[in-house]
């Protein structure tokens, strides 16, 4: 997310591509900028409208940041930034999740949490597990598996109750 670049995001079509990470490495290098761990995780994925309408309204105040911040700007062309365009920090991204869920009342998550429970939503709503696992670029449809099988029953009641309806039964 935090390399994201708007040149990846069709709007339009409604997908994005996944070619870039950022992280913090340690003993003073800081952010990098690198490519995902396998080429599965190299990846276009679709977009749900509720994510499409986000980023479009997004977009519109990034625009409004830009103009405000003027020759403080620095444009990387990434989608997710600070008031100024540079990088966000990922430990500000953490403290800000962690605020807005303590705001909201919630029990605390991870950012990382949120992938899980993607995944987990997708399979029980009867996704295969092979789409799920080219959504989240895993590189071996075990690791979904390994991962999320404790959803597994829930799509597989639903497998058995779908052929009930085929067959009649």
């Amino acid at each position: 997310m935090l390399a994201l670049r708007w040149d990846n995001v069709d709007l339009e079509g409604g997908t994005l591509r996944v070619v870039e990470t950022v992280q913090r490495l340690g003993k003073g290098v800081g952010l990098v900028t690198g490519t995902p761990k396998t080429a599965r995780s190299r990846r276009t994925v679709p977009l749900p409208e509720v994510c499409r309408h986000a980023l479009l309204d997004h977009r519109e105040l990034q625009d409004k940041e830009r103009e405000a911040a003027g020759a403080g700007w620095t444009e990387h062309g990434l989608v997710f930034t600070t008031r100024t365009g540079t990088v966000l920090e990922p430990r500000n991204v953490n403290r800000l999740l962690d605020e807005r869920i303590a705001a909201a009342g919630l029990r605390r998550i991870r950012f990382h949490d949120m992938r899980h429970t993607c995944a987990s939503l997708l399979l029980s709503q009867g996704v295969p597990v092979r789409v799920v696992m080219e959504v989240l670029g895993h590189s071996q449809m075990a690791i979904t598996t390994d991962l999320y099988g404790h959803v597994m029953p829930l799509a597989t009641r639903a497998a058995a109750a779908a052929m009930d309806d085929v067959l009649g039964g």
